[in-house]
C-alpha cells in the first residue's frame, strides 16, 4: 500500500527531487520519517523568489519531498510540513492545483492567501 502511495504522489515528489543534485553539492540531503529533506543553493534561491512572499518561504512541501533554506529550518517547520506531505498524499497530483485555487479563492473574498488556506490552517491546527 505504501508504494502506491509513492506512486500517486510521483508528480509532485518529482518536482521537489530536481533540486536534489544541487542539494548534494551546496547543502544537504536526508531521508527522515519516509520525507526526503532538501536543503541547498538552488532550494534557498527557490525559496526565496519562487513563491509569492515578498521575504520568501522558510520551506515547502513536493510530496515527499520537503526543502527548505537550511537544516535548522527544517527542524522547526518538520512537523508543520509533514502534515503537508499526508495532504500530498490525499490529494496526490492534484494538490498544487487544489492549494493553489485555495490561496485564491482567499485572496479573492479579501483574506490572506497563505493564513487563510485551508491547507495551512491545517498544517498550523496540527502541527501548532
Amino acid at each position: 500500500m505504501r508504494v502506491l502511495t509513492y506512486l500517486w504522489v510521483l508528480p509532485t515528489t518529482s518536482l521537489g527531487l530536481l533540486l536534489v543534485p544541487d542539494a548534494l553539492f551546496t547543502g544537504k540531503v536526508r531521508w527522515v520519517d519516509g520525507v526526503l529533506e532538501v536543503h541547498g543553493r538552488l532550494a534557498r534561491f527557490v525559496l526565496k523568489y519562487v513563491t509569492p512572499f515578498a521575504e520568501g518561504a522558510c520551506a515547502m512541501t513536493l510530496g515527499h519531498v520537503v526543502i527548505a533554506r537550511n537544516a535548522e529550518l527544517l527542524d522547526k517547520t518538520r512537523d508543520h510540513e509533514r502534515v503537508h506531505v499526508r495532504q500530498c498524499e490525499r490529494w496526490g497530483p492534484l494538490f498544487i492545483p487544489a492549494y493553489l485555487l485555495r490561496s485564491f479563492i482567499a485572496w479573492r473574498r479579501g483574506k490572506n492567501a497563505y493564513e487563510d488556506n485551508p491547507f495551512e490552517r491545517e498544517a498550523f491546527d496540527t502541527a501548532g
